[in-house]
Order: structure tokens, then C-alpha cells, then sequence
């Protein structure tokens, strides 16, 4: 009973902990060194298993020595023996892992993010064929004598002037181009230019002058106001120099996205969207260049400008334009004379018409005349036979001219008349021969 009581002891004693951990170390030495070949490739294993858990092996050395370190049983354990267990010292954590050190694989899977996902952009969807289509516009325009090259919002400003007055001027010829041909607005420029076209000219001139200048230029009248409170605008609040951004161009009475974006290219000489027309809106479509059919040309714009090339922005309005205004016209395409006619989507159909609108129409009271109907039947071409409608016309017409007469004819002698037979008159009285187209042989 005193034996069992001192080895009970003795066995919850730290001391007899660490001798037997002492001991325990001991034996773990003589087997490293007998196998120690097999223990190091249990390591390498090891190692590379670690690292197949996306874990970092500077982080799990550190918690490795952290664990060994802090551990109270192993503070007096010498360096030898701390490198011989460190099998089962890697076990106990791998056991009770830490949540600071676990795998992605543990937590499990997250979302991954995509860059268009987060950004709201998709990608960009390019019309097949475009490239080639707008090589073969470029080989079509390469000539450069369409209205646009010669008489254009680049043209129209004189090269001489000051830089302001120049930028003003563009944006006055863009203001008169809307809605009018390139030959009317360029001699709406030129009578401009020789009355003195700048911010101080345009606001010393009344509103008569202005119009008879610009006349005529499509709702001229209405563009009389808008240049001159444009005009005003950019004297009080841009110091007599038009704006150098879309957002304070649009600012400005009359002027659009198209405008502001052609102001900005040609003006400022900055691309800051694609100047949408008539002419590129109609285009664009009929090259399904857009996702789905546009209404309106800005529309088209906000279509181009998600998958065409930044550095084609300025050059696409000017051949798309010119190439309109030549080839691919609003009303009967010359798409026979068209490179891309084999790669059009709308080449070789027919365009569509404006369709007129007919008043409705007056009901006719009158009745037609008997000859009018006579002329739209058809006529009886047959030699020996006459078609009943025109013997009654005929009748009729001998019955209003003898009506003086036809009181005092016998009912025989009126009868051989309808029937266009010549009877002698009665006695007495004169009788007016038949017409000649009533005058036949008849077999009796």
C-alpha cells in the first residue's frame, strides 16, 4: 500500500512528466538516427501536403515554433529532442488548427469576382464584317469630293482669325447645318464672314440683318434667336470664347450632342464622343452596326461608342457622312455601285417612302353622263352585231332631237328609227336624215 501511494506520486509529479518526455526523446533519437533517411522523406511529404493547403510555410513555422515554445512541458527539452518531434508536435496542430490559419478549402468556396461584373461593363459585343466594311467606306471616299469635303464645318471658318473668333465660327456653322445641306450652309457662312462674324458683330446686329443672312437655311427664323442668345451667353459667362466641355456647349440654346461633340473635335481639337447625323444614324443601321434598330441619332451614338475603337471616333462621322451623301442615300441606295453589297445586311432592298397623306375625298353627287359610261365598258367589236347599250344611247339622242316631230310620226315609222332603219317620212313633212354612225345595211 506505501509502494502504490509513492509511485501514484511520483507519477503526477512534473518531474516524472519530464523524465518520461526525457526518455521518450531519447528513444525517438535512437530510431532517427537508425532510420534517419525514412524520416526525412515523412517531412518532405509532409511539407508538400502543407502546401497543397494554400498555406503560407513561413506562417505555419512560425505557429509551429509558437506552439512549441509557449507549451510549458517542452520549455526545458533540449534542441535535439525538439527537432526529433516535431512529427507530432506538426500533428497536434494540424488536429487543433487555428482560425487564423485555415485553408480557403475550409472555409469553404467564395464568389469570385469578375472585372465586368463588378465594373457593370460586359463585353464588348463587335459587329462581324466591320473592318472590312469600313475599309471598303474608306476606299470609296478616298476621292474626297463629296459635299462635306468641300463645304463642311472644318471649311467653313476663316483660317485667318483670331483662335476664339475660329472656334466661334465652327460653332455657328454647326448651328445652321442642322437640318440643311452643306451648299446652303456654306453660303450662309460666306455672307456671314463678310459682316464681320464674331461675338461683338453678332450681338451689335438686329435680328432682320441676321435672318436675311442666313436665309435660307432651314428654320432660319428659329435659328435667328438661338445664335443670338447663344451669343449672349457665351460673351456674359465664358468670357466671348464658346466652352471647352460638352457639358457647357449643350448649355447653349439650339446647340446638341451632335454639335457639342463635333465642336469639341474640331474647335478644341479633343474626341469626346462621336458626332451622330442623319447620315450615320442611317448607316449604322443599315450595316447592323447597332444591337437592335435606333430611333434617334443619339441612340446610335451611345450603340458605337460601346465597341468602336476610341481613334475612329473622329474619323467615322466624316465618311459616314460623305459616304451618305454619295452612295448609300436616304432614298434609293446605289448599293450596285456599293463595295459592301455582298456583306450589307440591307443592300438591294427597297427603301422606304414617305407615304403621302390623301385628303378624303368629296362624295359626287352628280350623276355621269351617258357617254362617259359608254366610253369605260368595253366595246363589241363583232361586225353584224351591236351591243344593246349603245342603241339605247342612240335612241335616246334621236328622241330629243325630233321631239317636234316624233308626236306626229306613225308608231311604225318611231320603230324602224330605234331600230336604225331609214323609212320614208310622211307626207308633208321633211325628214332629217339618220346620223352617220346610226346608218348600216341591214339584210332583209
Amino acid at each position: 500500500m506505501y509502494m502504490f501511494r509513492r509511485l501514484t506520486v511520483r507519477m503526477n509529479s512534473p518531474y516524472f512528466t519530464s523524465a518520461a518526455l526525457d526518455s521518450s526523446a531519447t528513444e525517438i533519437m535512437g530510431e532517427s538516427a537508425i532510420n534517419k533517411e525514412g524520416i526525412r522523406r515523412l517531412r518532405s511529404r509532409m511539407a508538400q501536403g502543407l502546401r497543397s493547403e494554400d498555406d503560407p510555410p513561413k506562417v505555419k513555422a512560425e505557429a509551429q515554433q509558437k506552439s512549441i515554445s509557449d507549451d510549458p512541458m517542452h520549455a526545458h527539452i533540449p534542441t535535439d529532442s525538439v527537432k526529433s518531434s516535431s512529427y507530432n508536435t506538426t500533428t497536434k496542430v494540424k488536429e487543433e488548427p487555428d482560425q487564423a490559419f485555415l485553408s480557403p478549402r475550409k472555409r469553404g468556396r467564395s464568389h469570385l469576382k469578375v472585372e465586368y461584373e463588378t465594373e457593370g461593363v460586359g463585353l464588348k459585343r463587335e459587329p462581324c464584317d466591320w473592318r472590312t466594311q469600313l475599309s471598303f467606306i474608306r476606299e470609296m471616299r478616298s476621292k474626297r469630293d463629296a459635299p462635306v469635303d468641300q463645304m463642311g464645318a472644318e471649311k467653313c471658318y476663316d483660317t485667318q482669325a483670331l483662335p476664339e473668333v475660329r472656334r466661334y465660327q465652327v460653332l455657328i456653322s454647326l448651328m445652321l447645318s442642322s437640318q440643311t445641306k452643306d451648299q446652303v450652309t456654306a453660303g450662309a457662312m460666306q455672307r456671314l464672314r463678310e459682316h464681320e462674324l464674331s461675338v461683338d458683330g453678332i450681338l451689335k446686329m438686329d435680328d432682320e440683318t441676321l435672318g436675311k443672312l442666313i436665309y435660307p437655311v432651314g428654320f432660319w427664323r428659329t435659328k435667328v434667336k438661338y445664335i443670338k442668345q447663344a451669343t449672349a451667353l457665351i460673351q456674359q459667362e465664358f468670357g466671348g470664347d464658346i466652352p471647352n466641355s460638352v457639358e457647357g456647349l449643350i448649355r447653349l440654346p439650339g446647340v446638341g450632342p451632335k454639335m457639342a461633340h463635333l465642336a469639341m473635335d474640331i474647335a478644341w481639337n479633343q474626341v469626346s464622343g462621336i458626332g451622330v447625323d442623319t447620315h450615320v444614324h442611317r448607316i449604322s443601321n443599315r450595316l447592323g452596326w447597332t444591337k437592335k434598330e435606333t430611333k434617334t441619332p443619339e441612340e446610335t451614338r451611345r450603340a458605337l461608342e460601346e465597341w468602336l475603337p476610341r481613334d475612329l471616333w473622329s474619323e467615322i462621322n466624316w465618311l459616314l457622312v460623305g459616304f451618305g451623301q454619295q452612295v448609300c442615300l436616304p432614298v434609293g441606295p446605289l448599293c450596285s455601285m456599293c463595295l459592301n453589297q455582298h456583306t450589307c445586311p440591307s443592300a438591294h432592298q427597297p427603301s422606304p417612302r414617305k407615304k403621302i397623306k390623301s385628303s378624303p375625298a368629296k362624295p359626287n353627287n352628280k350623276l355621269a353622263s351617258p357617254t362617259a359610261l359608254v366610253k369605260e365598258e368595253p366595246e363589241d367589236t363583232s361586225p353584224n352585231r351591236v351591243s344593246s347599250q349603245k342603241r339605247n344611247n342612240a335612241g335616246q339622242q334621236l328622241n330629243q332631237q325630233d321631239v317636234s316631230t316624233s308626236r306626229e310620226e306613225t308608231p311604225s315609222l318611231a320603230r324602224n328609227r330605234r331600230k336604225g332603219r331609214a323609212g320614208a317620212p310622211p307626207s308633208g313633212q321633211t325628214h332629217r336624215p339618220a346620223p352617220s354612225h346610226r346608218t348600216q345595211t341591214t339584210a332583209d
